[in-house]
């Protein structure tokens, strides 16, 4: 079996979400990378910190590098990460005094997180937005049918399909609401030098660190937060929620889809090998399965929280373990039940129609 499924050559039929994989790509991952230190450059260049016309060299360099991936990776294995290595390789285009001087490995990794972060959060919303149009226009078709209401899972009173999108639809709302609060507490620079200080930058800190900020479009911080990580933690707690609340959906509309009950039609379900007469609710499970999954990762990224004292290998090195893999299942439940909501035929308790 292969490592991933959101990559496996099949497996990822079912589980992959192409533009999420695109934002977490090593390609797209290493564009940040640059980005960090062509704005280190030229930032420390306008402070007085590197001579300008060297730090504008340098930046220009650094935003036309080729990079030898392959030697990122001998890096990697030799150093724990691969910024070293990628230094030493742009040093080679340009004067080396007008290179990362006073930046760490951390600084580029965390700011190249966030600008990921960045990316993924706009997908995330606009397919919230989209499932949103989706389950209103649901509710314009079937939204006063009547529907058997059920309380653990037994028959209780007469509902209407409103009331059951309603719980579908209102969370989604409030995961935009969420969204829109974390987003300033995570799209922040990462400037800490080698214990967090900035010591290396002197009384040009604060305009290294917003020159930096500003060419990346994200916030400046006062102070690093390379041992604080509980805005990255709850980032990758409203990823649990929102894949959370897909996975009510999904599950809602499984137990709908049963034979015997028939209160939902949907397009497109899965066939079986040795039952054709079968209509698997192939996408409903799936949103059940990724919701399960974020929920036992949302856990370690907790244990990530612990960041001994100024710097931590460890904890850092489990948020890269974790947190792509929670923001592909998050990518590909809100895709999958966009596309599970509009193969919905009809929607109501038959007997109450």
């Amino acid at each position: 079996m292969s490592v991933s499924v959101f990559e496996h050559p099949w497996l990822g039929g079912l589980f992959g979400d192409p533009a999420m994989a695109e934002i977490l790509s090593a390609e797209r991952t290493l564009s940040h990378m640059l980005a960090f230190e062509a704005a280190w450059s030229r930032a420390c260049g306008s402070a007085g910190l590197f001579d300008p016309q060297k730090a504008e060299a340098a930046a220009r360099a650094i935003e036309g590098a080729r990079i030898d991936l392959g030697d990122l990776a001998e890096g990697t294995g030799r150093d724990g990460l691969p910024v070293p290595q990628l230094v030493a390789q742009l040093k080679t285009l340009a004067d080396p005094a007008a290179v990362h001087r006073g930046a760490t490995s951390q600084d580029v990794l965390d700011t190249a997180t966030v600008l990921a972060l960045r990316e993924a959060s706009d997908l995330i919303a606009q397919r919230l937005d989209e499932l949103s149009e989706v389950l209103d226009d649901l509710d314009a078709r079937f939204g006063s049918t009547p529907l058997m209401g059920r309380t653990r899972m037994q028959a209780a009173t007469e509902i209407t399909v409103h009331d059951r999108l309603a719980t579908w639809r209102e969370p989604l709302t409030t995961h935009r609401a969420r969204l829109a609060e974390i987003r300033p507490r995570v799209e922040l620079v990462q400037v800490g030098g080698a214990s967090g200080d900035r010591k290396a930058l002197g009384d040009q800190a604060d305009a290294v660190v917003g020159g930096v900020a500003k060419a990346l479009g994200l916030a400046p911080t006062a102070r690093s937060w390379h041992a604080m990580r509980d805005g990255i933690v709850e980032y990758a707690s409203w990823l649990s929620l929102v894949s959370g609340t897909m996975g009510k959906l999904g599950q809602d509309i499984a137990l709908m889809a049963q034979q015997g009950i028939g209160e939902i039609a949907v397009t497109g379900t899965g066939s079986s090998s040795a039952m054709p007469h079968k209509q698997n609710p192939v996408k409903a499970e799936l949103l059940v399965t990724l919701a399960r999954f974020n929920a036992v990762q949302v856990g370690a990224m907790h244990h990530a929280l612990i960041h001994e004292q100024e710097r931590s290998g460890s904890g850092w090195a489990l948020e890269w373990m974790v947190l792509p893999q929670m923001l592909m299942t998050t990518g590909r439940a809100t895709s999958a039940a966009i596309e599970l909501c509009q193969s919905i035929e009809t929607m109501g308790s038959p007997g109450l129609r």
